[in-house]
């Protein structure tokens, strides 16, 4: 066991989408809805990527704070996992430092479920402790924002 999995612990959420997989799967990645669904974790949330397998995806907020990964896994309208890798400060991206090394590596899986009529939406996230209540309170209001949009 590396040290990456001793120390994080997977979260799941999960909601019904009352729309088809592929229109859930636009409204979680495409710009702006992305943008107004993640507002739930920080406001002014954006994304630079193309959500292909093997792209970089650079996550941040409006103060050129955020995430640094790239795209484990597409299976466009079913499937996505993004690995992250980093931390972007001052537009910066870093690697290495010991805040950074004990979650690098930490997937965030998206599963888009054709049911009832609609779509069931599973995460599944690596999470290091210290951060579990907080994801625990944040999804939620996330995913309800991305069901408003999708059923819209």
């Amino acid at each position: 066991m590396t040290t990456i999995e001793k120390s994080l612990q997977k979260s799941q959420y999960r909601i019904f989408i009352n729309a088809s997989c592929e229109k859930a799967w636009h409204c979680t990645f495409d710009l702006p809805s992305y943008e107004k669904w993640t507002s739930a974790f920080a406001e002014g949330s954006t994304v630079e990527t193309d959500w292909q397998e093997g792209s970089e995806a650079v996550f941040k907020g409006n103060e050129g704070h955020g995430m640094v990964g790239r795209i484990a896994k597409s299976q466009p309208h079913s499937f996505l996992s993004i690995e992250h890798l980093g931390q972007l400060k001052d537009g910066e991206k870093i690697f290495s430092g010991d805040d950074i090394e004990s979650w690098s590596g930490a997937k965030e899986n998206y599963t888009f479920t054709e049911k009832d009529g609609g779509t069931e939406l599973l995460i599944e996230m690596d999470v290091a402790e210290k951060y579990k209540d907080m994801f625990d309170e944040m999804w939620p209001r996330a995913l309800e924002k991305l069901k408003a949009l999708a059923e819209a």
